[in-house]
């Protein structure tokens, strides 16, 4: 069963009823127990980066899903500000990351070209496979997913990098590296191409 880590941030309901349209059985929980249970972990995440982290700290959660990600190797999936809380840390806070990919959250910085870009980058974008992984399987050249952040992800390994988007800046849109997996966007908001990533990780990722 997918567990959605519920500490108080995030689209659960309808990250949860996006898995039940792909024929996964998923769950959102904040009880210890049904979260030690979990074949696989969704890590949600929406607003301010050190808020976000906060309320993951004090559900006393941070403890037991890192037991189950980096001992006992459960594979897990943060969207959004959740991939942002496996990083090392973000310019938009001052608490710690994570750090579960050797990256960082930082903000977006536009050359002169791109001055007139707004920010958050917010609405549909292209999201390019970079390297073949079995979350990113089977998607066709049209993939666009739906993005609202004000902040993104730049990692220091580029083999960590599945897939990425441009928005005046080249942002490193999905992580994965071996059973950690990050998307930037919110595949629960877009649609059949966010359907098929949730499969994938449901399906694909042993």
């Amino acid at each position: 069963m997918i567990v959605v880590v519920d500490y108080g941030v995030g689209n659960l309901g309808s990250i949860v009823n996006m898995f039940k349209k792909v024929g996964a059985k998923a769950v959102a929980s904040s009880d210890h127990s049904v979260i030690r249970s979990a074949e696989k972990l969704i890590l949600p995440g929406v607003g301010a980066f050190d808020a976000a982290m906060r309320k993951f700290h004090e559900t006393g959660l941070v403890p037991v899903v890192g037991e189950l990600v980096l001992e006992k190797k459960i594979p897990v999936l943060g969207l959004c500000v959740g991939l942002q809380l496996m990083t090392n840390g973000s310019e938009e806070g001052q608490l710690a990351g994570l750090g579960w990919f050797d990256a960082d959250t930082v903000r977006f910085k536009f050359d002169e070209e791109h001055a007139h870009l707004k920010v958050p980058h917010m609405g549909w974008n292209s999201v390019h496979v970079r390297r073949q992984h079995p979350l990113v399987a089977d998607w066709d050249e049209e993939s666009r997913f739906y993005f609202v952040h004000s902040f993104h992800v730049v990692a220091k390994e580029m083999d960590a990098v599945l897939a990425e988007t441009e928005y005046g800046v080249i942002i490193h849109s999905v992580l994965g590296r071996g059973n950690i997996m990050g998307t930037q966007f919110h595949p629960e908001k877009s649609h059949r191409f966010g359907m098929r990533l949730l499969k994938n990780f449901a399906e694909n990722i042993q």
